[in-house]
């Protein structure tokens, strides 16, 4: 009879293990939804946007100037009655200032692109770490639930023992005492998935219907490259350490504008005076109320200012000199911590193949342990003592391939790896 409640216990904990599920294109379809639907990425991108908007501005003429003037009273020339006077003027900034202003605004588009690829990149980051999370989560209240059926069966086994003679009542008190404590775990468990569901749907921006889509065992992700090609890799492709040197380029043409605006300006221009005749003029005057034209007018604007322009390339200059120190401390705490990010990949590898293994010895000697009860009806404390390490070991494991795959998610983000 024990051993056939042994047989069913172990019986029905088999399907729970059984069912495969793609759960790595489920995770990409979180992703795209979360890039379609998350808020602040949103933001981000349509902050990009606003920054492409500069650069027609940057590179567009100043507006042109127009002039009307009416004499209430007609100012008398020789050639007539001056009526009104209209002229339009351009002005000309010095030569390749605006071209120059074009390549600073495009230089800092640049800079939010990188920003937007960043924020993009660092949410995926966060979307898969909290995927990670509740996954760890649902395994922990599975492993729960089968190690509470395992108990109720061992109780069974010991209340058996009991009234065959084989074992005390204490026997069957502990187990009552190992299942309370183990209830009253999973009820925290469960609820605890409710922050973690509410934390993920904020970065989706989006209700997740029905539950959420996991594997029976969570995949296992990988760094492709050595950890000095990951170093060199940040250099090259981090996000925010280009976003630093599209925005150094940018304050240095800003230098470049900013000196070319203390060079001269120039205006071209065209004027129209309306004249009327004069009729109370004796003898024959050439051209009397005939119309003028003037063109070109041409003017010159000088900036006397010299300390404006010296200020604002000052500005520049020292602009550009704090984004380049910037990013040499960004550079070094992206450094430092690629180096713990590389530490816990290591050691979550290592944890896997160590809780894998005790995991493993621990449902043996457990199993050995339940033959040896359910045979003589003793060492039932150190049955519950086994089985309780077995469940620490299978949530140590799960914990671990958690992980382990959020470290390469967290240096596939410091590298820039979309």
């Amino acid at each position: 009879m024990l051993k056939k409640i042994i047989y069913s216990t172990l019986l029905s904990l088999l399907p729970l293990g059984i069912q495969s599920v793609n759960a790595q294109d489920v995770l990409d379809n979180y992703l795209k939804t979360t890039s379609e639907n998350n808020a602040a990425l949103k933001s981000a991108f349509s902050e990009y946007r606003a920054t492409l908007e500069m650069l027609p501005q940057a590179k567009a003429l100043p507006d042109p100037n127009v002039m009307f003037q009416y004499f209430t009273t007609p100012l008398l020339l020789e050639m007539g009655k001056q009526r009104f006077n209209l002229s339009a003027s351009q002005m000309f900034p010095w030569f390749g200032q605006l071209k120059t202003q074009e390549q600073a605004a495009a230089e800092m588009a640049k800079a939010k692109y990188e920003s937007f690829i960043n924020d993009r990149n660092k949410l995926f980051y966060e979307v898969k770490s909290t995927y990670s999370k509740l996954y760890v989560q649902h395994k922990s209240v599975q492993i729960t639930e089968e190690n509470l059926r395992l108990l109720r069966s061992m109780r069974e086994l010991a209340r058996i023992g009991f009234e065959g003679g084989k074992g005390s009542f204490v026997n069957v008190l502990r187990a009552d005492m190992e299942i309370a404590e183990m209830e009253n775990n999973l009820a925290y468990l469960k609820d605890s998935e409710l922050p973690l569901r509410a934390e993920f749907e904020k970065l989706l921006n989006t209700k997740t219907s029905g539950s959420l889509t996991f594997p029976d065992t969570l995949w296992k992700d990988s760094l492709p490259d050595a950890k000095t090609v990951l170093l060199d890799s940040i250099a090259a492709n981090n996000p925010s350490l280009k976003k630093m040197d599209y925005e150094i380029a940018s304050w240095e043409k800003q230098m470049e504008v900013a000196k070319k605006m203390g060079y001269p300006s120039f205006s071209l221009g065209a004027g129209y005076m309306n004249m009327a005749k004069r009729e109370e003029t004796s003898g024959h005057i050439h051209n009397n109320g005939k119309d003028m034209y003037m063109f070109p007018e041409i003017g010159v604007m000088i900036p006397i200012n010299r300390k404006k322009y010296n200020a604002m390339v000052n500005e520049a200059k020292y602009k550009s000199e704090s984004a380049a120190y910037q990013k040499i401390n960004m550079a070094n705490e992206l450094t430092s911590e690629m180096e713990m990010g590389y530490r816990d990949y290591l050691d979550a590898q290592r944890r896997v193949i160590l809780y894998t293994r005790l995991h493993e010895l621990a449902k043996n000697a457990r199993e050995l342990l339940l033959s040896t009860f359910s045979a003589a009806g003793t060492d039932f404390e150190e049955v519950l003592r086994m089985q309780e390490q077995e469940l620490i070991y299978a949530l140590e494991l799960e914990d671990a391939r958690a992980m382990l795959n959020t470290s390469v998610a967290y240096i596939n983000y410091l590298t820039g790896k979309e």
